[in-house]
């Protein structure tokens, strides 16, 4: 088969020919149809988050039909892989519903082998049918871009008003669930950037601006999915008190510091880590039911360098997305 390798960190990847993988007990072999780029893909490749071995196979938000089947799906079933790849089920996180949590999970695409490749194996367990309102490369972004963003709402606790920070796949997805749930989202984007601010009011966001703009209200709560850690302090000057500041990204660079009287108040900063299973069955369930429509950029598998340079530079509208000659 056909897969991207990364051998080292800071290294563009290597298309290469190998053999497609063998499932094991518990595991289902996939065809690969879709794979969305995640800006987790992206901080893999660039060393930013360092993976467990090398070379991996990048990916995790994995679109495809079952061509050896376990005891949960059936050949050609449609499946989805998101980011969660396997818990250990026995730390205390596991065993209180905190999965996300686990002491000694695996990922797709960084510890085990994900799927920017024509074939993937993954542990039938943890992964999702899907919804057939969407197309293919539609779906791929909802496994991690999608969970991620739906999470990071609901950590945000009942705020009316939300600030979304960094609005790129996450982003365009969470503010169509928050819409559908009649909160009201206000964008902040790169400075300068009209395009985004543009799509995010298309998306129904009620103003759209810079990092740096003051909002015309008080917000509630704000989601930063950038990956950027002076946005922290600037989120935390935008919100009311009570409010809630989310961390919406695997990675952040340095927090700077900053003055009490910002977080006062009692405002709160957290983060969100990985989803549990409980999150990809609601959030598949309730995608299609807010109307959630992802816009994607399609590029084939042998362009995932490109498609990588693309997300790094900013020049992706909604999520890009690596396609196989199997997509439909």
């Amino acid at each position: 088969m056909k897969a991207q390798l990364l051998d080292h960190p800071g290294f563009p990847l290597r298309l290469a020919d190998i053999p497609a993988p063998k499932p094991g007990p518990g595991e289902i072999l996939i065809e690969v149809h879709a794979c969305g780029v995640c800006r987790t893909d992206l901080h893999i490749a660039d060393g930013e988050l360092a993976a467990p071995h090398y070379p991996i196979i990048p990916g995790h938000e994995i679109v495809g039909r079952v061509v050896e089947g376990g005891s949960r799906f059936s050949v050609g079933d449609r499946v989805g892989v998101p980011w969660l790849g396997k818990t250990c089920g026995a730390c205390r996180f596991c065993l209180s519903g905190r999965e996300n949590l686990c002491d000694s999970p695996l990922f797709t695409g960084h510890g085990i082998h994900g799927g920017y490749a024509e074939f993937v194996v993954a542990n039938e367990d943890y992964c999702f049918p899907i919804p057939e309102f969407y197309s293919d490369a539609e779906a791929a972004p909802l496994l991690c871009a999608g969970l991620i963003g739906y999470r990071a709402l609901h950590s945000a606790g009942d705020a009316e008003k939300i600030g979304l920070y960094g609005f790129g796949a996450a982003a365009h997805i969470a503010s169509q669930v928050a819409s559908h749930e009649g909160r009201r989202i206000y964008a902040f984007t790169r400075a300068g950037d009209s395009a985004a601010q543009d799509f995010a009011r298309s998306l129904g966001a009620v103003w759209a601006g810079s990092s740096g703009d003051a909002p015309p209200d008080e917000l509630d709560a704000a989601i930063i999915f950038a990956p950027a850690g002076e946005l922290v302090p600037e989120a935390l000057s935008r919100i009311s008190k009570g409010g809630t500041v989310v961390c919406g990204g695997i990675h952040m660079s340095d927090i700077p510091r900053f003055p009490y009287s910002i977080l006062w108040g009692e405002r709160s900063i957290r983060s969100v880590a990985n989803l549990t299973r409980k999150d990809g069955e609601e959030f598949m369930r309730i995608a299609p039911l807010a109307g959630v429509k992802t816009e994607v950029t399609t590029f084939p598998l042998e362009f995932a360098n490109l498609a990588l340079d693309r997300l790094r530079s900013g020049r992706i509208r909604g999520a890009a997305v690596l396609v196989t000659a199997a997509c439909s």
